[in-house]
């Protein structure tokens, strides 16, 4: 590998992967180990930690326990985390079979930070409910939904194993999403989130957080997500006023 005065070692072999990653290897591909990557290119095995490190950060790379390191699919049929308040009809789009394992349901007392978004006092009852969202076996996204009691009265679990939630709002409740907030950030993987999702602990997350209104500019959801990085896009399209 060239030996550039002032870029180290490590930048140079990321930007020959990405080079590769975005014209040679097909998505999901399994790399080299770092061991095979320190023969093919004389560097050291630290060097090349590094640079997958850096890899993984930006989404280019995943690697999954006990298996290795894959190309992350870089392609427009990445998920795009922007309509993921209707998941299942995205994936549906996309010729993916989606499943949504509901892995806790409760109800709970409001806690200062869950008042404080549903601008309700502490101690509201709340449904709690904890879900995990694949497509065609794969985890992709670990979701915690709050829901306040008082308009929900009647749901359960099972309900949700059979119905999509917003189809459960809007038919069974008569409650229609009107608005819906996101905010987007890039975090990494808790202990106890990283298992479900099939990556290691500290492995690169994007973590949405969402409410919704409905037409009475109620809060009736407050959703926390997060999603594999090596899975999805967030498209942001901005338009000219004039």
């Amino acid at each position: 590998m060239t030996r550039a005065k002032k870029q180290p070692l490590y930048d140079q072999l990321v930007e020959l992967l990405k080079e590769k990653i975005e014209n040679e290897y097909e998505a999901n591909m399994m790399l080299p180990s770092e061991r095979e990557l320190s023969d093919v290119y004389g560097l050291s095995r630290t060097t090349v930690r590094l640079a997958l490190q850096e890899l993984e950060k930006i989404g280019y790379i995943y690697r999954q326990h006990g298996k290795g390191t894959f190309v992350s699919d870089l392609k427009e049929s990445s998920f795009n985390l922007q309509s993921m308040y209707s998941f299942t009809e995205q994936m549906k789009s996309l010729g993916r079979h989606p499943e949504t394992n509901v892995l806790d349901f409760e109800t709970i007392e409001a806690n200062k930070f869950l008042a404080n978004k549903f601008n309700v006092k502490l101690g509201t009852k709340l449904i709690k409910m904890k879900r995990l969202r694949s497509a065609d076996g794969e985890p992709l996204m670990l979701e915690r939904t709050y829901l306040p009691l008082s308009k929900f009265l009647s749901l359960t679990k099972e309900d949700l194993n059979h119905k999509a939630l917003y189809d459960i709002f809007r038919e069974d409740y008569n409650e229609v999403v009107k608005v819906a907030e996101e905010e987007l950030f890039a975090n990494i993987a808790r202990p106890k989130d990283a298992p479900f999702l099939d990556i290691r602990e500290g492995a690169p997350v994007l973590t949405l957080m969402r409410k919704t209104y409905n037409q009475a500019n109620e809060i009736i959801e407050f959703t926390y997500s997060v999603a594999r990085a090596d899975h999805f896009r967030y498209k942001i399209v901005h338009h000219n006023g004039n």
